[in-house]
C-alpha cells in the first residue's frame, strides 16, 4: 500500500476517466513479460491465421505464463485498483494486444477509428445515466508509445460521465480525440465506460500492451479464465482476485470474511476506519 492513489490521480481518473502510472514496472519484471508476450505471440499467430501485419488480440492470457500472474496483485498497480474499487474485487478480464506495423504499400487508412465502451452488454441492460462504473482497466504498456503512429489507445477524455457521444458528420474523427502517450513500464488506467479506441500502427516498430480488468466480484469474467493450475499454490488473496469463493456462490453477493481475505489484509494494514467500505 505505498503505491496507493495519489489526490492528482484521483482527481484525474474522476474527472478525465484516466490517467497514466509512471514506470510501475521495473527493467527486469518488463523483460520477463515481454519475454512471455512474445512467446504467445510466435505461438498463436499461426493458430489464429493472422497475417504479418494483422493485430493479435488474446484473450484470458493470465493463465498463460507465471509472469503475468505475477501482475495480478503488483503492488505499484494493485493499491489504486482498491482504492478505487474496493476490496470486494477480482479480475474478470486479461487480454494481450500486439499490433505490427501496417504494411507500407498499403493505401493511407482514413475515417474515424473504433470508439467504444468497455463491456458489452452492461451499455445496454442498465438504466442508469450516466451507467455505472462497475469495472476498470490496468494496461500495462510492454512498448514506447509516445507517438499517435504507433498504434496507441485514443481517449477522449471526460467521455466516461456520457452513455453516448456525438460523433462529427462524414465520418469524422472527434474533435476531444487524444492519443495516449506512454513508455515500456508504465501503466495506463481507466474506467470501463470511457470512450476509448485504437490508433493505427503506421510506424515500424511492433506495440505490445497488456490489459488488466478488475471488477466487484458479482459480475462474471468475461473470460474462460483458465486458472485453476494457479489456486492450489496462490494465497488467499490471490485466490480471491482469481475468482474464488471458499462459501459458494452467494458469497460473491453477500461474501463472508473468508471470501474476501483482502478486506481483513486491509484493516489489519491501514487500520479499520481507513478501509473503503
Amino acid at each position: 500500500m505505498d503505491y496507493r492513489l495519489t489526490d492528482e490521480e484521483r482527481r484525474s481518473f474522476d474527472e478525465q476517466g484516466f490517467f497514466i502510472a509512471r514506470d510501475v514496472l521495473p527493467a527486469e519484471t518488463l523483460a520477463r513479460v515481454v519475454d512471455a508476450a512474445d512467446r504467445l505471440y510466435i505461438e498463436y499467430r499461426p493458430k489464429y491465421g493472422l497475417s504479418p501485419h494483422e493485430r493479435l488480440n488474446h484473450w484470458d492470457c493470465i493463465g498463460f505464463d507465471e509472469a503475468f500472474l505475477e501482475l495480478l496483485d503488483w503492488p505499484r498497480t494493485i493499491a489504486k485498483v482498491i482504492d478505487i474499487l474496493g476490496w470486494h474485487i477480482q479480475l474478470y478480464h486479461s487480454h494481450l494486444i500486439i499490433t505490427p506495423p501496417l504494411p507500407e504499400n498499403d493505401p493511407p487508412q482514413t475515417g474515424r477509428l473504433g470508439w467504444h465502451q468497455d463491456s458489452g452488454r452492461l451499455n445496454i441492460d442498465f438504466e442508469t445515466d450516466p451507467r455505472p462504473r462497475v469495472s476498470l482497466k490496468v494496461a500495462f504498456v510492454l512498448t514506447d508509445v509516445e507517438t499517435p503512429d504507433r498504434g496507441t489507445t485514443h481517449v477522449i477524455p471526460g467521455s466516461h460521465r456520457f452513455n453516448r457521444m456525438q460523433f462529427p458528420p462524414d465520418n469524422a474523427e472527434h474533435p476531444d480525440a487524444t492519443p495516449v502517450r506512454v513508455r515500456a513500464g508504465d501503466a495506463l488506467f481507466f474506467d470501463r465506460r470511457l470512450w476509448h479506441a485504437s490508433g493505427r500502427n503506421v510506424s515500424r516498430f511492433t506495440r505490445k500492451i497488456l490489459f488488466f480488468g478488475y471488477s466487484y466480484r458479482w459480475l462474471r469474467p468475461r473470460d474462460d479464465m483458465t486458472v485453476d493450475h494457479y489456486l492450489e499454490k496462490a494465497d488467499p488473496i490471490r485466490r480471491q482476485l482469481l475468482g474464488a469463493s471458499p462459501t459458494g456462490g452467494m458469497g460473491y453477493t453477500s461474501p463472508t470474511d473468508e471470501d474476501v481475505p483482502l478486506k481483513g489484509w486491509l484493516e489489519t494494514h491501514l487500520g479499520e476506519g481507513a478501509v473503503i467500505p
